[in-house]
């Protein structure tokens, strides 16, 4: 599970700036041990320390001790496998395993409908939004948005089957 990226160096003794994509951004520092994708390979990395600088985050990574060094990390991606994330109450996901889903519908004549799989979410500070593409079988090739509003606009999911069924128009 990529849990962020690394950005710019900070300072002159090793220290990146890091955009996390946990929630909140400061439980990226709870993974001390993680992967740290250079190239088109993962490496063992360990996080030494980090903290909150203004609005983000800026940690060491054991081992990488002077700016040369930290700047051949600058874009990497930081990684840890799905085992170390915290276990989640009933009816709560993690955004990876709500991508790829099949999004059901129905439709004013009552039938179920296909608009698309799940792509991606973005979060928008009020609530997440599902950006649903076209796949095969999917009722056109528009691309749709849908607040992830679970009992509103989200009414079911059913990761086994690898579906969700909204409450939205086919035709907006």
């Amino acid at each position: 599970m990529v849990i962020g990226k690394i950005g710019a160096v900070y300072g002159v003794a090793g220290w990146l700036k890091v955009y996390s994509h946990t929630e909140p951004m400061s439980n990226f520092l709870d993974y001390r041990h993680c992967y740290v994708k250079r190239g088109e390979q993962w490496q063992q990395a360990e996080i030494k320390e980090g903290r909150r600088h203004g609005k983000g985050l800026v940690a060491r990574f054991a081992g990488v001790d002077d700016r040369e060094l930290a700047r051949s990390y600058t874009g990497c991606e930081v990684a840890v496998p799905a085992s170390a994330l915290p276990e989640l109450e009933a009816e709560e996901y993690y955004w990876h395993q709500l991508e790829g889903l099949q999004v059901l519908a129905t439709a004013a004549d009552g039938s179920e409908v296909l608009l698309g799989r799940v792509d991606h979410l973005i979060a928008t500070g009020a609530n997440d939004v599902l950006v649903v593409r076209k796949c095969a079988g999917s009722l056109d090739r528009r691309e749709r948005m849908i607040p992830y509003v679970p009992d509103q606009y989200v009414l079911e999911i059913n990761l086994a089957e690898g579906w969700m069924r909204v409450d939205w128009d086919p035709d907006f």
